[in-house]
Order: C-alpha cells, then sequence, then structure tokens
C-alpha cells in the first residue's frame, strides 16, 4: 500500500490566496513559553524544567478556506437540491468522504478556461472510467505547478457548471482542484463577465451545488503522482459547527 498526501501545509504565505486573505499562523518555541507552563505550578521555577524549557505552540488567525479544506453546499447557496435547506461542513456525510478515486487531466487547458460537460465526457472515454456514485474526482490543472508563486491564485481552469453537474447527476459528492478555486480564476471570469454582462458566470461551478448538493476540495497538492484511477481518497473534514468549509488531509490510497 502507497500513501500520497494530498493536502497542502499550512503557512504564512501570501501567494496561496487572494491578497488580504491570507492566514496568519504565530509560532511560540520552547524558549518563549517557560511561563506558561509554570502559572500552573506556583513554586516551581525555571531551573525546574527539562533544559529550562516550555512548550512549543502555534497561534492561528484562519479563515475555514485557508489552507487545503473541503467546502460543504452552505458554502456556495443557502439552497441545495433544488431549494432545499443547504448543509453546512458539520452535517456533511462521512460515507460521503470516503471512495474510489479518479484523477482528470486538464493541465493542457489554458488558465481561465471553463471545463464543459462535453470535455469531462471526453476525459472520462480517454482514461476509460465510467463515473459511479461514491467516487471522488480529482482535477489536475496547471495550478498545481505553479504553487507557492505569485501566479498560483489566477493559474488553471476551472469546472463549469454543465460539468460539475454532469457529475453529480451520475453520483459524485465529493471532488477536488490542484488551484485556489473549483471555478476558473476570478481575474479570468471578471473579463469574461465585462465582456457579456452575464453575472451568470460569476462561480458557476460552485452554483451548481444549487442543482445538486455536493463538496469538492481546493489547494490540492502532488495530483500528478496518481494513476487516472484505481486509488481510494480519505478525505474527511475537520467539524466545525453550522461552517461553510473545514480543514482537511485528503490522502490517496494506492495498492
Amino acid at each position: 500500500m502507497q500513501l500520497i498526501d494530498l493536502a497542502r501545509a499550512l503557512e504564512n504565505t501570501t501567494y496561496a490566496d487572494p491578497p488580504g486573505l491570507a492566514p496568519q499562523i504565530e509560532y511560540q518555541g520552547h524558549q518563549d513559553t517557560a511561563e506558561q507552563i509554570l502559572g500552573f505550578f506556583p513554586g516551581v521555577t525555571r531551573d525546574g524544567l527539562p533544559g529550562s524549557e516550555g512548550w512549543a505552540v502555534e497561534r492561528v488567525q484562519i479563515s475555514t478556506h485557508n489552507g487545503t479544506h473541503l467546502d460543504a453546499p452552505y458554502h456556495y447557496h443557502s439552497t441545495m437540491d433544488g431549494g432545499q435547506r443547504a448543509i453546512t461542513i458539520d452535517e456533511v456525510p462521512l460515507e460521503w468522504c470516503i471512495g474510489p478515486g479518479v484523477k482528470l487531466d486538464f493541465r493542457h487547458s489554458p488558465d481561465g478556461h471553463v471545463v464543459t460537460a462535453a470535455e469531462v465526457e471526453a476525459e472520462f472515454d480517454r482514461i476509460e472510467h465510467d463515473l459511479q456514485p461514491g467516487d471522488i474526482v480529482l482535477v489536475n490543472t496547471a495550478a498545481g505547478a505553479a504553487y507557492g508563486t505569485p501566479e498560483y491564485v489566477a493559474t488553471g481552469c476551472g469546472i463549469g457548471h454543465e460539468a460539475t453537474c454532469w457529475m453529480t447527476e451520475r453520483g459524485m459528492r465529493v471532488c477536488g482542484t490542484d488551484a485556489w478555486s473549483w471555478d476558473a480564476p476570478f481575474i479570468h471570469t471578471a473579463k469574461r463577465v465585462a465582456e457579456t454582462g452575464d453575472a451568470g458566470l460569476i462561480w458557476e461551478g460552485h452554483r451548481a451545488g444549487m442543482v445538486r448538493g455536493y463538496c469538492h476540495m481546493e489547494k490540492l497538492a502532488n495530483l500528478d503522482q496518481l494513476p487516472d484511477h484505481g486509488f481510494q481518497v480519505q478525505c474527511f473534514p475537520v467539524k466545525i459547527k453550522d461552517a461553510s468549509a473545514g480543514w482537511c488531509r485528503p490522502v490517496a490510497i494506492l495498492p
């Protein structure tokens, strides 16, 4: 059995999110925190601690959408499944978060391209796989190779409304991308909206959750190391009450 880590590390970087949305992690080392421990034990001095050291601890200011995370249908809209209340991350069925993995390779698609249902169907034909209920679909885009650079957020293609609905119609409930968003980067979508005046283009892949509820992961890693299919994915999110997303550590399990 081989395990492939599909998560990005949470870190102090301005490149993994748009400006102003990055996490802030404060690191407190062993030499910084001895007094925190001693506060629980009156009469003990720092010399009584091994190496005079405290503990290592971090304080984090973070969004549920920083780092590799799983979005709940509630993130996309207040309703799902044609008008039902959208579920939050703590309500996502655990059964959705474990299943056979399938990788679609759209690294050749230009930045900002919106993948259509026909393109998704053609990719399934190419890899000779029939999408089954419970399959977890991972989309490898050009963004994966750009992670860690200023170009990351604007790089890669997105999965459109009809393409997402094509997959959820066949029983997909969890999917993911190595890009910042399941949709095409906003900088490219903004140009199309300005040209056409069609606000329906905004977040169209996400909004597919209004038709059928589904979850997707964003900022995945190492998708280029995966085969087209024949592996399992586990991607259980952190259980945050009434939240729109939860951080997760997705893993691909290869036989």
